[in-house]
């Protein structure tokens, strides 16, 4: 069954891709840089946004990660399509 979806979904999902795709950058560069501090901290600063971010998605849409790394409501949401990935 295909779940309509708003238009506050997309944008929290960019939002989440956002963020994830900084955090790579900052993880890509703190390898060969691991004494910036500056760059530390702003990775912390994310990975705590994107957590928040993450925790809302999942409250208002459902889980985003599978095996136990995200909590599903009542019913089981993994039937209701489409998935983050999918979109």
């Amino acid at each position: 069954m295909m779940t309509k979806l708003d238009e506050q979904y997309y944008r929290k999902l960019l939002e989440l891709q956002q963020l994830d795709f900084a955090l790579v950058e900052l993880t890509l560069y703190l390898d060969t840089h691991p004494n910036d501090l500056q760059a530390l901290q702003q990775f912390n600063q994310l990975a705590q946004q994107r957590q928040h971010c993450a925790h809302e998605f999942e409250m208002q849409y459902g889980p985003l990660l599978q095996f136990g790394n995200s909590f599903s409501k009542y019913p089981w949401q993994w039937s209701e399509t489409p998935w983050p990935w999918q979109v």
